[in-house]
């Protein structure tokens, strides 16, 4: 009779509404798939969400599993009450063995219904995908953990070191409250673990569903803004003349477009690029071999800036991702700025990278002027291999042949802040994405079901090797 229940709630699953062309999914598939389209339904972005209410929601589900009100800790600053998070501790066994740390942020970039095929707050399944704000960034995760953390409450599972999961918001967004900041200063006893994992590994698929290299996450950048601006006394706009604030800075930015920084490796990336490279086996393969061998290596890094997170990978990076300018339509310009977001190698100064800024605007008119960062620089953890071993073996059960490299991350995580008061935070293999980033933090975002779902319990075994 139980079995006849399980295969008809397995049948049953097909019926989920957006979920038309999904395998049979089996009944904890089913349930965790209700969670993952929980959050992705939830509007979480900083202009038009709530963290607060997501939180709400997950300490409800953690609470009918069974943890008691003591092993929940929600937290919100009074002045940004829809950006808070939780805090849930499964307590383990061992009196020496320390805690390990599930970090997800929960928070999404904000998404605009006109500028989507399919609205971003509702979770649509079609063609071996899941689209929806957040499905790939970072939701996927936070629904894998959560659900491990439910799965191991009600199945009676004491693992040997505790396990706590920390949902911050903030991530996404500079001006946000910022949980995990938060946690690291003023309840570090609470967070408090020998090593965390968080988002940035996964892997790389070769665009038709295959996972080609596993990753796990080992470093990152760091994230900078500067203010590029030009000033001039305008005037009327009936009397044009050549020294324009706005054509300024557009010169300044197109000279700014066409620099690279140069080639740096560190242990990490060289790694990633021979261990990657030789998995690949293509023109591209050789070249990130090559690379890794001699940075130097122009026709190898020729090849590899056609790809866009490789040549990120290589290198510090600056973009404009914001204008502002002028005051009057009939006036000229007085004043014209752009903010540049600049992701800086390890071991590179902020103050470095404002200096080449400068050098390669070579306009005395201009100032550029950095405007924040993110909070400490990353502090890189060590390839220890008692994180690395058994990611590797647990791969070599689920993805057979595929092997894993450390990366790192070319974007910004919220591991920073564990970093700098001695948590090493790694991001393991798991969900892992397309060449084209899988619309992240663009339209249309989106994350492949095959990835999610055996990155579910993959991650569910990773945690369990890890915890004892």
């Amino acid at each position: 009779m139980m079995q006849m229940w399980r295969w008809m709630a397995g049948t049953l699953a097909l019926a989920v509404p957006g979920a038309a062309d999904a395998q049979q999914l089996r009944p904890d598939q089913t349930a965790f798939r209700a969670l993952y389209q929980e959050l992705v339904e939830t509007d979480t972005s900083i202009t038009t969400g709530s963290c607060t209410a997501l939180a709400d929601k997950v300490a409800v589900r953690l609470k009918a599993a069974g943890y008691a009100d003591d092993q929940i800790t929600s937290f919100a600053a009074p002045d940004h009450p829809k950006e808070g998070g939780l805090v849930v501790v499964l307590p383990g066994s061992s009196a020496t063995a320390k805690p390990m740390l599930l970090l997800g942020h929960i928070d999404v970039v904000a998404a605009k219904r006109e500028d989507w095929t399919r609205d971003p707050y509702k979770m649509v399944e079609e063609n071996g995908y899941f689209y929806g704000s957040g499905t790939q960034d970072m939701k996927a995760m936070d629904a894998i953990w959560i659900d491990s953390m439910i799965r191991f409450k009600q199945s009676g599972y004491r693992p040997k070191r505790t396990i706590k999961l920390a949902l911050t918001c903030g991530e996404e967004t500079s001006t946000a409250f910022n949980g995990a900041q938060w946690l690291a200063k003023n309840k570090p006893d609470l967070i408090a673990a020998e090593f965390a994992l968080n988002e940035g590994g996964g892997g790389r698929s070769d665009g038709n569903g295959k996972l080609v290299i596993a990753n796990m996450h080992v470093g990152e950048k760091a994230a900078v803004n500067y203010r590029i601006e030009a000033t001039n006394p305008g005037g009327h706009s009936s009397a044009p003349v050549r020294d324009n604030a706005i054509y300024e800075l557009a010169d300044a930015l197109v000279k700014l477009r066409a620099y690279d920084f140069p080639v740096q490796l560190s242990d990490t990336t060289r790694a990633y690029f021979r261990i990657a490279g030789k998995a690949r086996g293509d023109a591209m393969g050789q070249a990130m071999v090559a690379i890794a061998a001699d940075p130097a290596d122009k026709t190898a890094e020729a090849t590899l800036n056609g790809d866009k997170s490789y040549h990120s990978m290589l290198r510090t990076t600056c973009v404009a991702t914001l204008l502002d300018g002028g005051h009057a339509n009939n006036a000229l310009p007085q004043r014209a700025a752009a903010n540049v977001n600049c992701r800086i190698f390890p071991g590179v100064s902020a103050a470095q990278v404002r200096e080449t800024i400068a050098t390669v605007i070579d306009d005395p008119r201009m100032t550029v002027k950095q405007t924040d960062d993110r909070g400490p620089a990353a502090v890189p953890p060590p390839l220890d291999p008692k994180i690395i071993k058994p990611a590797e073996t647990l791969l070599a059960k689920y993805y057979p042949g595929v092997p894993l490299a450390p990366t790192m991350s070319t974007g910004a995580t919220d591991g920073i802040y564990l970093g700098a008061i001695g948590i090493p935070v790694y991001g393991p293999p798991g969900v892992y994405g397309d060449p084209d980033g899988n619309g992240t933090h663009g339209l249309n975002e989106r994350a492949s079901v095959k990835a999610v779902y055996t990155g579910r319990d993959y991650l569910y075994d990773l945690v369990r090797a890890y915890a004892g």
